[in-house]
């Protein structure tokens, strides 16, 4: 259904429109007496095939990642959806517009999506608010940043501020430093900014009786180099894993024309043609640290056979976003039961 009408109907629309009417409706369906036990009627069925993880029982391995639901409105209708687990933000401490529109593009021909939108997003505070309504038990990440104007040798007061008010409200969290779309934050992924701000993170997390999952989402633009310094970070950190990974901004895979993709200019794509590098950066990680920690694998999974190639390469769990905007919530179901 979702592919031989909806998507249809909805790529009639520029992207961000399309995601805004998308997102009145599941909205409306949460605020509605059985809008959301209506939204799990229609969708596939998912079984439940349980996974423990730091401490939290998902019951399955398919999360939604962040990016989609930066804002925390529609959590339990993507749980309704059959998500094991739903990312929100990027959050950062100030609400911010993002980036000048248009700034979200399709690549139909290459299933996948290039974005600049710059952690536009409601604030920590408004989030929080959000996250305290929420009715499903669903397990929630909070994907954290830095607003725009703070400067990186500040950034690590955002991230506090972000994860002490998120604390009470989310079950773990991932330190994003490696989206490209606001200036300067991929800086923070060198190796001594990158062990500052997570053994700040860490020391106050420590502080707190029960300790949360701290993960770090990284690009899949690393070289060997910087990949070996993550596996070294993660190490003397002892964060509880990494996430792998962003948006890239290579553009070297694709099939669209050279002219429309310069047209579109900056901005890191998602989809189809991140697949490879991003299973190669998982593999290389899980290699290079003999499997010491856990590696969510996200990017470019668009069938049940790429989120198996991801977790052959060494990833737990799984994650979508542009694959379920091609795909639909069958995604998650095929998956499932691939991994059955």
């Amino acid at each position: 259904m979702y592919k031989s009408i909806f998507r249809p109907l909805l790529f009639q629309f520029n992207p961000e429109k399309a995601h805004h009417i998308t997102f009145f409706f599941l909205k409306l369906a949460c605020f509605l007496p059985f809008g959301v036990a209506i939204i799990k009627l229609f969708s596939p069925k998912v079984s439940s095939q349980p996974k423990e993880l730091w401490g939290l029982k998902f019951p399955n391995i398919i999360g939604l990642a962040a990016g989609l639901d930066k804002n925390a409105e529609a959590i339990d209708a993507f749980a309704a959806m059959g998500f094991g687990f739903v990312e929100i933000g990027t959050v950062t401490p100030k609400p911010q517009s993002g980036n000048p529109k248009p700034r979200l593009f399709r690549l139909k021909q290459d299933e996948a999506l290039i974005n600049r939108m710059g952690f536009n997003n409601d604030g920590v505070d408004v989030i929080k608010e959000r996250l305290k309504r929420r009715k499903s038990s669903v397990i929630v990440g909070g994907n954290i940043g830095k607003n725009k104007i703070t400067p990186n040798e500040e950034a690590v007061n955002d991230y506090l501020i972000c994860f002490k008010e998120l604390y009470s409200v989310v079950d773990y969290f991932v330190v994003n430093v490696s989206s490209p779309n606001t200036p300067g934050l991929r800086e923070l992924q060198e190796k001594k900014p990158l062990t500052d701000l997570l053994s700040r993170l860490m020391e106050e997390n420590r502080k707190k009786k029960l300790q949360k999952p701290i993960l770090l989402k990284i690009a899949p633009d690393l070289t060997d180099v910087q990949l070996n310094d993550i596996v070294d970070i993660v190490n003397e950190t002892k964060i509880a894993g990494v996430i792998a990974t962003n948006t890239t901004i290579d553009r070297t895979s694709l099939t669209t024309s050279p002219s429309e993709v310069e047209s579109i200019g900056n901005g890191g794509l998602s989809g189809a043609p991140v697949h490879q590098r991003s299973t190669d950066v998982i593999r290389f990680l899980h290699e290079k640290s003999n499997g010491s920690f856990p590696i969510i694998g996200v990017g470019g999974i668009n069938s049940a056979q790429r989120a198996l190639d991801k977790i052959e390469a060494g990833a737990s769990m799984i994650q979508l976003y542009s694959g379920f905007i091609y795909e639909g919530p069958r995604l998650i179901q095929k998956i499932n039961n691939k991994m059955g």
